[in-house]
């Protein structure tokens, strides 16, 4: 595993650092190094984004290149607050208008050491937070990981003032006020432009409710030795960060010479309805885009020249329909033995609940989505899923999720990784619990975490190219690895095609088709990367 990989949550980060220093390493060496690399990147980052003013109007440094900006610096009376003086001094060395507000009379004794050597250069300390209003750029470093309790009274008032003047503001580590498991405003925090995350990643940054406190966010590695942080996690952590390195092991990038399409996987997509016949649209494109070698899709019979027409190269099974134009039954000479594994649920509409519930039977592998999970949820889906005799995939998001537990939806609302953790040991199948940063859970209770999105990727039919993706990837490369690592690779691989699709069309022109076509530019990219040795 590389650095990347590993999440932590504040107990555990606590725990490494504690063998870190019991090791012999000084705090105060270690405050330096962290410190000095974070002066370090924040110079790199105000000079680019100086540059980018003089282009882009809407960059978020707010004068002109010719004017050196000015910088507060919000100092606690912990480590965290140690970190920030020392990044204010070497900032100061580099010729920053410096000003340091500290509204605690207690410090660390390190801290206090830093805010004595500080005060002797010159820079100017304040009691009050308005004397930082005429600042370009804020650091805060106010609290570091492991806050628990509400942030109220005064230091409440501070921070909402703060954000109340929506400045560039940096935060060491997390941003003051997140609980760094879950993410979970305690009271207040910080609303940060960009956050510093130091040493290993922590469970906040992979929580949807804390994305808009972080904003964009990196990893100031200070070297912590494998074997320290394997000692706390064990050697195969329960929660990993997935990487483009880990989730491209699984991706079928070349065949042997004597390939054909029976050996590349069959998957049968059900799909549609004459409501919602995009949906099937939508997920056959993506299947497609899979390389999967055969691709059925069973659909409503009065839809099937539409598909016929969009997917040339697929098998359409037209199905006998209800009133509504739903898919009622599927044709008798469909054998589900014949598929390497089966995607259903996309544009079904409760209707198709017979033919849902035909599939759940079945012992092929199952991705299960839309109303195929609508449908799970008025079927006791806990005894369904535990009984089937292979892999069953279910991609809810939050909305599907709460109908499908909601007993479990308002325990652990608050945390969506624990959310997913304990659906799939719950089901016995594989939860993709969807959002921002997706969650993948597996019976055993290992999670797998997506930190790649883009708000992009909020639009009607997304998941339904998640769907198709999941499915053709899981029918192609089922016999070569591990279920878990298939899923890790389709999301990733949708979340990806839909980076890459923004940048060229901007977040607001990425509907779902769009994002079918980017499928395979992620592929070229890969490939790209490999040929030229970068990975």
């Amino acid at each position: 595993m590389t650095i990347a990989q590993f999440v932590v949550t504040a107990a555990q980060m606590r725990d490494i650092e504690e063998r870190i220093f019991d090791a012999g390493m000084p705090v105060a060496a270690l405050m330096e190094k962290v410190a000095g690399a974070i002066s370090r990147r924040i110079q790199a980052i105000l000079k680019e984004e100086g540059r980018n003013y003089v282009f882009n109007p809407f960059s978020l440094f707010p004068n002109h290149l010719s004017q050196v900006p000015k910088i507060g610096i919000l100092v606690g009376p912990g480590h965290n607050g140690g970190d920030a003086l020392v990044i204010a001094r070497e900032l100061y060395f580099q010729g920053y208008s410096i000003a340091v507000y500290c509204p605690f009379a207690k410090f660390k004794e390190l801290t206090g050491f830093h805010a004595n050597y500080a005060k002797s250069l010159g820079i100017p300390f304040y009691g009050e937070v308005d004397s930082l209003q005429d600042c370009h750029i804020l650091i805060d470093g106010l609290f570091g990981f492991g806050l628990e309790r509400p942030l109220t009274d005064f230091i409440a008032t501070v921070i909402d003032e703060i954000n109340e003047w929506e400045k560039f503001v940096f935060s060491i580590d997390i941003p003051s006020g997140l609980h760094t498991d879950t993410g979970e405003v305690l009271g207040t925090a910080i609303r940060a432009t960009h956050t510093f995350c130091l040493g290993l990643w922590k469970l906040a940054f992979l929580q949807d409710q804390a994305l808009e406190y972080i904003g964009s966010s990196e990893l100031i590695d200070f070297d912590i030795p494998i074997a320290d942080i394997l000692a706390i996690l064990g050697e195969c952590p329960t929660i990993k960060r997935i990487t483009k390195e880990s989730a491209i092991a699984a991706l079928p990038l070349s065949r042997h010479p004597a390939s054909h399409k029976y050996k590349n996987g069959h998957l049968l997509l059900i799909a549609g309805s004459r409501r919602y016949n995009g949906a099937a649209i939508l997920a056959g494109l993506a299947a497609r885009a899979s390389g999967v070698g055969m691709l059925s899709i069973a659909v409503p019979q009065s839809i099937k020249p539409l598909l016929t027409a969009e997917l040339p190269e697929a098998l359409i099974i037209g199905c006998v329909e209800t009133e509504n134009g739903a898919i009622r039954d599927l044709p008798p000479a469909i054998n589900l033995k014949d598929y390497d594994a089966i995607a259903i649920g996309p544009g079904l509409t409760l209707d198709a609940a017979a033919v849902v519930e035909l599939i759940l039977e079945s012992d092929r592998p199952l991705v299960l989505d839309a109303d195929g999970l609508n449908i799970l949820s008025h079927l006791g889906a806990k005894a369904i899923i535990s009984e089937r005799k292979n892999h069953t995939i279910l991609t809810p998001h939050l909305g599907e999720f709460k109908r499908l537990f909601p007993d479990l939806y308002e325990e652990t609302l608050n945390n969506r990784v624990l959310a997913a953790q304990i659906a799939a040991e719950m089901m016995g199948g594989i939860i993709v619990l969807k959002g921002a940063k997706v969650a993948i859970a597996n019976p055993s209770g290992y999670v797998w975490l997506n930190p790649e999105s883009t708000p992009a990727l909020a639009r009607g039919g997304s998941g339904d190219v998640l769907t198709g993706l999941l499915g053709g990837l899981l029918a192609e490369t089922i016999s070569k690895f591990t279920v878990e690592s298939v899923v890790q690779t389709a999301v990733w691989w949708h979340s990806y095609a839909g980076i890459l699709a923004a940048k060229d069309r901007t977040e607001l022109g990425v509907d779902a088709f769009t994002l079918t076509q980017y499928l395979i530019p992620v592929l070229k990219e890969v490939i790209g990367n490999f040929e030229t040795g970068d990975r």
